[in-house]
């Protein structure tokens, strides 16, 4: 298991999860940690997995903070220690990686892992959310499309067409276009003006 094989955004999330536990004076660094931290990460890949899923982000979150601060508290505690089941669903995860044929483990891989382990807390709360790994990888399967995990910044060239674009159809059925059909007089007028300018 070679940590250098992890992509950079999941790199910076295991750093955030090590932070959180040692701000909620965590002794031991569990999947939860590693999985909120992926979660709140706003341009990485697990967030709009699961937005796929159906899930409630913000929902999962709350429990997934929930079941953190269920963890025994030490004070004065140094570095936190990885506990086995983290190791377990890390070790998971890059067999994960294996099965997808990808060369670096990813935020995705930890998610199916998670689910894989089924039994920590993490995968308690992603289950009831409606996770499934079916589903996971059906998600997967939008967010990346063909893509591979091939460099450790992969998770950056996901979704680049939402990311530098808008969807029209989409903010229309939102009502945040203003509508067009029935303005046959007001299109009208604006096309004369623009004729007559030019």
């Amino acid at each position: 298991m070679r940590l250098d094989k992890l992509t950079v955004k999941t790199q910076e999330a295991v750093q955030d999860a090590v932070e959180l536990a040692r701000k909620r004076n965590n002794q031991a660094l569990e999947p939860e940690h590693l999985t909120l931290a992926l979660l709140q990460q706003e341009d990485g890949v697990v967030r709009p997995m699961l937005q796929k899923v159906g899930a409630n982000v913000d929902h999962v979150a709350k429990k997934l903070e929930g079941e953190i601060e269920k963890f025994p508290q030490v004070t004065g505690a140094a570095q936190p220690y990885a506990s086995g089941s983290f190791n377990d669903v890390l070790q998971k995860s890059f067999d994960e990686a294996d099965k997808l044929k990808d060369e670096y483990v990813s935020g995705d891989h930890w998610l199916l892992a998670v689910l894989d382990h089924g039994k920590t807390p993490a995968a308690r709360v992603l289950k009831d959310a409606g996770c499934d790994r079916k589903s996971m990888l059906a998600a997967l399967k939008d967010v990346r499309g063909t893509q591979k995990v091939d460099s450790p910044e992969a998770e950056g060239k996901y979704q680049a067409l939402a990311k530098y674009t808008r969807d029209l159809t989409q903010e229309a059925r939102s009502g945040k276009l203003d509508p067009v059909i029935g303005r046959n007089d007001e299109i009208r007028r604006v096309l004369q003006v623009l004729s007559r300018r030019t």
